[in-house]
């Protein structure tokens, strides 16, 4: 590429990138109960992520829409980070010194 290359820069609405976009579909989350053992299927506002110092107080939470039970689980890396990937609100727990 030689020094006298030169670029172009253009300005882009909000409007015109996504002029072409369709509707986006809502993530959607695959979860059981295991109370009822019901499977269904979560959006991102009906689960909670609590993020704890260790990996015993890293959990997610939701309520069953079957039975209305509220479930606790256990989250690991790859949840969490597919948890906040798709949206879900996140708390960070703090340990008191």
């Amino acid at each position: 590429m030689s020094e006298s290359s030169t670029f172009e820069v253009r300005s882009v609405s909000v409007a015109s990138a996504f002029a072409g976009m369709r509707s986006v579909s809502p993530v959607v989350f695959r979860a059981c109960c295991p109370d009822c053992r019901g499977s269904f299927e979560l959006t991102a506002g009906a689960l909670r992520l609590a993020i704890g110092a260790t990996s015993r107080t890293t959990f997610y939470s939701f309520t069953c829409p079957d039975c209305g039970a509220a479930v606790r689980k256990p989250a690991g890396e790859r949840i969490v980070e597919l948890l906040t990937g798709g949206g879900v609100k996140t708390l960070r727990l703090h340990s008191a010194l």
